[in-house]
């Protein structure tokens, strides 16, 4: 559990480089990286947003992917889409440094931060196979 919050946060903060490098649409204007000189540098930085985002999937997700299981299950899972980029567009509107300007940027940015989880969470140590 506590590898996957790990591996998560890491896909948040790499998802969210890689969009703001890029994406047309995504921009960040914080400090890209951890040297913090101040508190609101590192309230600021793109690794602090990028841990924001990984905690969100984490923890707040899998609790509406269960809530909304009926909604799912009529939408062939793709509307585990929708609370994917809804996790997204919270970090957007809570960090005024990360500035997403439409909804394909939206995706784009969620299909690259949930790809680079499911890379990550695929070769997570430890996992068994269940072949």
């Amino acid at each position: 559990m506590l590898w996957s919050f790990f591996l998560q946060i890491i896909a948040g903060v790499l998802g969210l480089y890689l969009a703001n490098r890029y994406i047309q649409g995504v921009e960040f204007t914080g400090p890209l990286f951890f040297i913090p000189k101040s508190l609101d540098e590192f309230l600021s930085s793109l690794v602090f947003v990028g841990a924001f985002l990984g905690f969100l999937n984490s923890f707040i997700k899998p609790i509406l992917n269960k809530i909304a299981l009926p909604l799912r299950i009529i939408t062939f899972n793709l509307f585990s889409l929708i609370i994917a980029m809804g996790m997204v567009l919270i970090t957007e509107i809570i960090f005024p440094e990360l500035d997403i300007r439409g909804i394909i940027p939206l995706f784009w940015t969620t299909l690259i931060v949930w790809g680079i989880g499911l890379i990550l969470l695929k070769w997570m140590p430890g996992k068994k196979s269940t072949i």
